[in-house]
């Protein structure tokens, strides 16, 4: 049905133009949201082959999964899945990259242990670094010495600090973000409180409890009693199975430190979460810190930003992607914000269409650039 209602709206912003990108981006689209179904470009193109492969930059040893389209690839492109437990092997994502694979992109997925495991970090940046060197450096994957990224969701804070680290940065040819953050302290306050700053004024949502226990989980490993760790971390997979699910037993034995953090997350007033983040051990303080993009001056990105966000996300507010573009020179970024995207799920409804379509066809456009 996704795709009934975007075809008419396509067709309309095509009337007339006989552009091939356009087109291109059209059916790039409408396979998109197709997912693991036929489309147009399946029919016009040959399958795209998914290899694993281990890969390797100065002595730290990785793996990923490598999408290698049937015809001549134009560029290389690194694409981050944010926190999913099921990894390089969630369909959705696998669905994806195929369709970037088919439109002559040569992608590598990382397997990266803090996205899969849901323990994320500030390791994560190095590691993002890492998978852009390797295949930025390969010339038959990367035509010019330069690779695009793609971040979903999480995974967006670590794609922007890595392309800010010298080794990486003049190596990213765009960036694109989908659903993604600038101030972390914001959308912590978001997860917990369901408030969220809106340039200056305060909004309330209602958060997906999602986000919060991912962010349990990651920290909970930083808390230096051990007891603590095991319970926060039985506390946060219970919720994620059971968001109805009762925790007051795991609660009641925590020591001061994973008191902190519990205190943190079961807050729902935003006038508190300053002095509730200022309480926290410092391990997790430095690891929000260090994954906060909003604490850097963007100004100096060497590549150009293609942001792409949904008014409905409620797990990160588009405000935030409405935040990084202000961040960033207005010559080098394109914001395309979306009534109804549901976070990272591309399945648009009419009224999105040509948006959509005109975030694709800008993709498309960079990795035509020479």
């Amino acid at each position: 049905m996704a795709r009934m209602a975007v075809l008419p709206a396509l067709i309309l912003c095509l009337w007339g133009c006989s552009m091939p990108r356009g087109w291109e981006a059209v059916l790039v689209l409408t396979d998109l949201t197709a997912g693991r179904g036929p489309s147009g470009l399946t029919e016009q193109t040959p399958p795209p082959r998914r290899l694993m492969v281990p890969y390797a930059v100065e002595g730290r040893n990785y793996r990923g999964d490598l999408y290698l389209p049937g015809e001549r690839i134009r560029a290389g492109l690194v694409l981050l899945p944010g926190a999913a437990g099921e990894g390089t092997d969630d369909p959705r994502l696998q669905a994806f990259a195929a369709t970037l694979a088919r439109a002559r992109f040569a992608v590598l997925v990382p397997d990266l242990a803090g996205f899969r495991s849901l323990r994320a970090g500030s390791r994560d940046i190095g590691e993002t670094a890492d998978a852009i060197v390797w295949l930025s450096s390969r010339p038959e994957l990367s035509p010019g010495g330069k690779c695009g990224v793609a971040a979903l969701s999480y995974a967006a804070g670590p794609a922007l600090l890595a392309a800010l680290e010298p080794r990486a940065g003049q190596r990213v040819r765009f960036l694109v973000t989908v659903g993604g953050y600038y101030d972390l302290r914001n959308v912590l306050t978001f997860f917990t409180t369901g408030w969220y700053r809106d340039g200056e004024r305060w909004r309330r949502g209602t958060p997906n409890d999602y986000g919060k226990w991912v962010f349990v989980l990651a920290n909970a490993g930083r808390i230096e009693n051990a007891r603590d760790r095991a319970a926060l971390e039985k506390l946060a997979r219970r919720k994620m199975d059971d968001p109805a699910a009762r925790t007051d037993d795991l609660a009641r034995g925590l020591g001061p430190e994973g008191k902190s953090l519990y205190d943190f997350f079961a807050n729902t007033d935003p006038r508190q979460v300053p002095a509730l983040m200022a309480r926290l051990p410092e391990p997790i303080r430095r690891d929000m810190a260090d994954l906060d993009p909003s604490r850097h001056d963007l100004r100096g990105l060497a590549t150009r930003l293609i942001i792409i966000h949904g008014r409905d996300d409620d797990i990160i507010p588009a405000a935030e992607s409405e935040a990084l573009a202000r961040a960033v020179p207005r010559d080098r970024r394109r914001l395309f914000v979306l009534d109804d995207l549901m976070h990272v799920e591309l399945k648009p409804k009419l009224s999105d269409a040509f948006r959509l379509w005109r975030a694709v066809s800008a993709i498309l456009q960079e990795r035509d650039r020479t």
